[in-house]
């Protein structure tokens, strides 16, 4: 874990697929993007709590759509904090 407690996720939606994205908090905390992931929710629940077991907090953001509600119910289940953004 480091000296980060807590992580800020973005996950970018998509039919088949997720982009996921990381970034630790703090000002010194780094943000790299950690590849995709299959839209199952196994892979899904995989992700996240591989990242709960490094960081004492998550925040977890994503678009809302037909696929980003499915995804925003599974995460709100797993996580401290959860938003749901709507596209402009």
């Amino acid at each position: 874990m480091g000296e980060h407690s807590e992580a800020f996720v973005a996950f970018d939606v998509a039919k088949k697929k997720h982009a996921v994205a990381i970034a630790e908090g703090g000002r010194t905390g780094e943000v790299r993007f950690l590849g995709e992931v299959e839209n199952r929710p196994a892979a899904i629940e995989r992700t996240i709590k591989k990242l709960g077991k490094r960081y004492d907090r998550l925040h977890v953001c994503f678009e809302a759509g037909p696929t980003g509600y499915g995804l925003c119910r599974q995460v709100a289940i797993l996580v401290t904090t959860a938003w749901c953004l709507r596209p402009p």
